[in-house]
């Protein structure tokens, strides 16, 4: 979200240099300086004991292609625990170990991407209103399956497959 506003007075912000940080937003009044900072997310492959990821269908992000699982990281949680709750939340499946692969920067919606892989032991899929479809595939299958598209699956999916 960009901040044109003071969140605190309502008064329009001006651009002030601060330190190594450069021209940055700042409400004159409140004498507070406000930064376009990125919202954090967690991109997840679930892996399940047979080697096999699960993949969701997302209907709002494409209709044809699938995706890896991802959430927004909430007040007070930390990343391994936004894995948890969001591959829970999505699929029903319960994390055993999870491990941070890498972060990608998603520039269309100002999203650091935080990338894991979860380890799961495959269990009955959960229901979920943000979920069209869940499925198990193979690795170099779900590579041809998978959205490249306006989104990182594609990316996260290819570096968790060189790891496995």
């Amino acid at each position: 979200m960009e901040l044109n506003y003071c969140v605190k007075c309502g008064k329009r912000l001006t651009m002030k240099s601060v330190g190594d940080e450069g021209e940055q937003k700042y409400c004159a009044d409140c004498k507070k300086y406000f930064f376009d900072n990125p919202v954090g997310c967690v991109l997840v492959a679930i892996i399940n004991e047979h080697k096999q990821v699960l993949l969701l269908r997302q209907e709002y992000i494409s209709k044809s292609k699938w995706t890896l699982c991802s959430g927004y990281v909430k007040k007070g949680d930390t990343l391994e625990e936004t894995v948890i709750r969001e591959v829970y939340e999505e699929t029903g499946q319960r994390v055993i170990n999870c491990k941070y692969v890498r972060s990608y920067y998603f520039e269309p919606k100002n999203i650091i991407m935080s990338g894991f892989i979860a380890y799961v032991k495959e269990d009955v899929f959960g229901v979920s209103g943000e979920v069209d479809d869940l499925k198990w595939f193979e690795l170099n299958r779900a590579k041809t399956l998978v959205e490249r598209e306006n989104n990182y699956s594609g990316v996260h999916l290819d570096n968790i497959v060189n790891l496995i």
